[in-house]
């Protein structure tokens, strides 16, 4: 079995070190680039009963921001990595965290653009890609969410129960995080790429490591999504079937026919109700069936 000394050896070694925060604080609201919000289907959630709001998370080469949710007593809270879509830690991402907050969970979502620029200032999708996304290296990505980790275990959460889900970009990044990481007991990746090709900066794509995930992985995914074909699904249900991982075997992908990708990003027109709540059930029974 693969061991995470033998994913993160064909990581690249990025001085990303060297490179110092851009963003030091969280924005408010919703990015840019997804304006008009369509403010029918937005889910709101409240804070209370929870703390709620921006943290630091301390890094050699500065502080990275990111909001955490938990509930407002107790500690010892199992803890969810949640990942950014390719707008950053906007108010989607943060209504997530709250979301899994009222359910007992630490969450933490980091804003993992911090060292690149604000994508949250963005009007231009593409412009987005092209000046942000695409500069980010896995290597980094990989670094600052082991960093969440450890800021949890310091500050209330019980990282032995540890789990990740993430959305669009963030859903790719769960899959590798699940073969980075053996503490991971499990995750959610909402359409998130799968196949793609091999850069200096994204060596590996989800269906490279398929057979090394340390956590089972619960894949959510659109059938009408156009940028993920319905091809690449069955590529990885195949990998993950053949495994030799345990981990890699009992992960699973439902499809859900007719859907588009971003289906449950309740604030553009491409949310879908149905699927979005049945895949929100989905993913809190199978954290819980996962020790998470």
């Amino acid at each position: 079995m693969s061991t995470k000394a033998d994913f993160d050896s064909l990581l690249p070694a990025i001085p990303f070190s060297r490179r110092s925060f851009i963003v030091t604080a969280l924005g408010a609201g919703f990015a840019m680039a997804v304006q008009p919000v369509c403010a029918d289907s937005v889910i709101t959630t409240d804070s209370a009963g929870l703390t709620a709001g921006e943290i630091k998370i301390v890094k050699a080469d500065g502080e990275m921001p990111a909001y955490r949710a938990q509930p407002a007593t107790g500690s010892g809270w199992p803890v969810i990595l949640v990942v950014q879509e390719i707008f950053g830690v906007h108010e989607h991402i943060r209504d997530i965290c709250r979301r899994l907050a009222k359910l007992g969970y630490q969450a933490i979502a980091p804003e993992l653009y911090a060292r690149h620029g604000n994508p949250q200032q963005y009007s231009n999708v593409q412009q987005l890609i092209k000046e942000i996304v695409s500069k980010v290296p896995d290597a980094q990505v990989m670094a600052d969410l082991d960093a969440c980790v450890a800021w949890a275990r310091a500050n209330g959460g019980d990282t032995g129960r540890l789990g990740i889900t993430g959305f669009c970009w963030g859903g790719r990044i769960t899959w590798l995080y699940a073969a980075h990481n053996p503490q991971i007991k499990a995750g959610v990746a909402w359409y998130g790429k799968l196949v793609g090709p091999a850069s200096e900066l994204t060596p590996r794509q989800p269906l490279d490591i398929a057979g090394e995930l340390h956590g089972p992985v619960l894949g959510l995914y659109g059938g009408a999504d156009q940028g993920i074909p319905l091809k690449s699904v069955e590529q990885m249900r195949k990998a993950l079937a053949l495994a030799p991982s345990a981990a890699s075997r009992e992960s699973t992908i439902h499809v859900y026919d007719g859907v588009p990708h971003a289906f449950n990003a309740d604030y553009r027109p491409s949310y879908r109700k149905q699927a979005a709540e049945d895949g929100w059930r989905r993913m809190q029974a199978w954290f819980k069936q996962h020790g998470v």
